[in-house]
């Protein structure tokens, strides 16, 4: 055994130390970033483990002393799988165009975002803690802050992290255990050499007892409690539980009336309280071929409490169970409109599942769900009422699937002949035209005033979506300071206090000022239409050909959380639901009839100020590209520091000894040396020379003879001859100092 051991030992060399510190750092890491596994998406976790695991193996693989080459391949690795996890849609340059470049990058740079921030925020840290945790020291500080953050974790998320805990403990008591023998190797050479002769017989105890502890303390669970950090036992103490501000990705608490907490963009499962804010996820969430532009229909909500939406309606008689290639129930009476199919294929890029199927509205036959040969799977149902397509949760969402839709063209002159009203035989209407009893009066009188000007419910409600999209102002983080406290609803606040918000904000306060003119509305959320490859910049010559270009905008649409979107329907005597688009800054894609274009209305502009009422969505290349460059240089001043930490650690004690001649910073060094000795209960005595208390010393610390009696003769000549220390000199002593400063540690 002794071979292989000093084999293993001869390729490392004096650096297996700090290769086993860049190991346990890994292991700490991935067992600290494990609480957010049900919180980030699975991109963003695996981004995180490949780009540490792999940051190890080159640190592991490549000679120590090549730093700034490793810490270069990291960079590359990290940003490499990046690119690898984050879904990036490659646009192609043809060769003849490569001077664009330029616009590549800002296109291609973007789709990094936020992936990219997390794996070189990892890399940092990694590299950090990899170069800094070598002492012992240092070794307990990062171990106690891993502890720390679980406990932490712990107490404030619904999740049990008793798991993660034992394995950084665990994960420390190894790394003690290498830290000891690396200083059995540094003070103690030939100990460390007669250690060689028997490592298996040597570490093989340790490692029995380590695992034994590690065993018997995952599985004995009447310990866990006791483990609790001491801000969870005072609460418990005096009866009280923890709040858990972190939900499901992030959903925001339900409890808070206004949260101010931010959450990401994408489909919410939760619409009894509005509000807040959100950062925009530009992660693709599926794509959708289809024969037609479209919204890509979720969910109906039709009861508001003056804080949110949700339904009342219970699993109906009408509900119908889906068969392959049977036309759906239409579930109102369209007998005045005009229709078009719409076929459409979704592919899921996500695997979070959804309690509905997406479509153009209304869905009138499910074609296939996982292939053309395959059953509709039993469950699916169809809510006529609803216009939704209930996915059967027992079973596991489905990755792909098509649909036909039968959509209503829209007959702007035919709708000014109707009212907008639900055939009392329904009975139901009732439902859709009911406000809170505390609704503010100012809201229905804003109502009544914006369409004043109206003659009939269409023109009427095309006025309230027009003064909604042109006079408050699209933002994704409301500012809740503007809240005055004096109103609790919702649309009241946005109205009259708030003045700006995203979709939830416009399409609430549209239904429910409709609402308050007699009019049937309902509130729907699910996905605007996504993007085709044109649609984000591509050449004209790129991918969009023939029948994609054609007037309904057919194609391929890639389809982000960050188009998840809520709007309004109208009922329409004889024409059914029909929708409308208050947000500013989206345009409802209506199929429109044959020779007629989609009139879009003007989005005002704050020219005074220079916002817009709309924000922008998407960030712009130059502002990825400067972010990303802003990284590159903080990233490159971390690395520099680093790596010439020693060189500042010189220009400090030039700094601070500038004035000193090199025989006095020796003097000056040798006092700090004798303070830390003093610390760790070497004392000189009143009486005692220098060389007497050196003397003394050196019988408890008999290895270190040779080292004190280097520092004692180059202080007596400093102190007492006449001759002049020359640099080198100086430095050598300093460095000497300072070695003895870390043994006696």
């Amino acid at each position: 055994m002794k071979k292989p051991m000093i084999g293993v030992l001869a390729y490392f060399g004096k650096g297996w130390y700090t290769r086993l510190v860049a190991l346990f750092i890994t292991i700490i890491m991935l067992g600290s970033i494990q609480i957010f596994e049900d919180y980030w998406w699975p991109e963003s976790f695996k981004i995180a483990n490949y780009t540490l695991i792999i940051a190890l193996l080159i640190d592991i693989l490549l000679p120590m002393r090549m730093r700034i080459f490793k810490w270069s391949i990291q960079l590359v690795a990290a940003i490499a799988v990046t690119f690898n996890f984050a879904r990036i849609e490659p646009l192609p340059i043809a060769p003849e165009k490569m001077g664009k470049l330029r616009w590549w990058f800002e296109h291609t740079i973007p789709q990094l975002d936020p992936f990219i921030w997390i794996s070189l925020a990892l890399l940092v840290i990694y590299i950090l803690l990899s170069t800094w945790a070598v002492t012992r020291v240092r070794m307990f500080g990062v171990i106690g802050t891993g502890v720390l953050l679980l406990t932490i974790a712990d107490s404030f998320t619904p999740i049990w992290l008793w798991d993660n805990v034992a394995l950084v403990v665990f994960t420390g008591l190894v790394w003690l255990l290498f830290n000891h023998l690396d200083k059995l190797q540094r003070t103690h050479p030939e100990s460390w050499k007669g250690l060689l002769e028997y490592p298996i017989r040597v570490v093989t105890p340790a490692l029995i007892v380590l695992s034994l502890l590690m065993v018997f303390s995952l599985n004995v669970p009447t310990i866990a409690p006791l483990l609790q950090d001491p801000y969870t036992i005072w609460k418990n103490a005096r009866g009280e539980e923890v709040q858990v501000f972190l939900g499901e990705k992030a959903i925001i608490d339900e409890d808070t009336l206004f949260p101010d907490a931010n959450a990401s963009s994408g489909y919410s499962r939760n619409d009894s309280i509005l509000g807040g804010g959100f950062d925009f996820d530009f992660s693709p969430m599926m794509t959708v071929t289809t024969s037609q532009k479209s919204y890509w229909r979720g969910e109906t909500k039709e009861t508001y409490t003056g804080s949110g939406w949700f339904s009342i309606f219970p699993a109906e008689l009408s509900a119908q169970f889906v068969q392959k290639d049977v036309a759906l129930n239409e579930g109102n009476e369209r007998s005045l409109a005009e229709t078009i199919e719409v076929e459409q294929i979704v592919t899921m890029v996500r695997n979070d599942p959804y309690p509905v199927l997406f479509g153009a509205a209304p869905i009138s036959k499910v074609n296939w769900i996982g292939s053309e040969g395959e059953a509709i799977p039993a469950g699916l149902t169809w809510l006529p009422s609803n216009w939704e397509l209930i996915w059967n949760k027992d079973i596991s969402y489905p990755t792909i699937y098509s649909l036909t839709s039968t959509v209503t063209v829209l007959d702007e002159e035919g709708l000014r002949k109707v009212e907008a009203a639900i055939p009392s035989t329904a009975n139901i209407e009732h439902k859709y035209t009911t406000v809170p009893d505390g609704l503010p009066a100012r809201v229905r009188e804003l109502a009544l005033e914006v369409t004043a000007a109206g003659t009939n419910d269409y023109d009427k409600a095309k006025l309230l979506e027009n003064y909604l999209r042109t006079t408050y102002t699209y933002t994704n983080k409301p500012d809740s300071s503007k809240l005055t406290g004096m109103s609790l609803d919702f649309v009241d606040q946005f109205l009259f206090e708030l003045m700006e918000g995203y979709c939830d904000y416009f399409s609430t306060a549209m239904a429910v000022m409709a609402r308050t003119l007699d009019m049937p509305t309902r509130w729907v959320k699910g996905f605007s239409p996504g993007s085709l490859p044109r649609d984000r910049g591509a050449p004209p010559e790129d991918v969009m050909t023939g029948a994609e270009l054609d007037s309904q905008q057919a194609g391929t649409y890639t389809v982000r959380n960050s188009d998840a979107h809520s709007w309004v329907e109208i009922y329409f005597e004889g024409y059914g639901w029909i929708p409308f688009e208050a947000t500013a800054g989206f345009n409802f894609p209506y199929s429109m009839p044959e020779g007629e274009e989609v009139i879009v209305p003007d989005v005002a502009v704050n020219e005074a100020d220079g916002v817009t009422k709309v924000a922008d969505a998407n960030f712009t290349g130059s502002k990825a590209l400067l972010w990303a460059a802003a990284s590159v240089f903080v990233l490159g001043v971390v690395v520099l520091l680093i790596i010439r930490r020693r060189d500042l650690a010189g220009v400090w004690i030039r700094l601070r000894t500038g004035s000193y001649s090199t025989n006095d910073q020796i003097v000056v060094e040798t006092t700090r040396l004798l303070r830390i000795c003093k610390k760790r209960g070497l004392r000189r005595d009143e009486h005692e020379t220098l060389r007497e208390a050196v003397t003394r010393w050196s019988g408890s610390y008999n290895r270190l003879r040779n080292d004190f009696q280097i520092v004692l003769k180059d202080f007596e000549k400093a102190k007492y001859g006449a001759e002049i220390a020359s640099k080198e000199e100086t430095d050598r002593f300093v460095t000497k100092v300072r070695y003895l400063m870390n043994e006696l540690k």
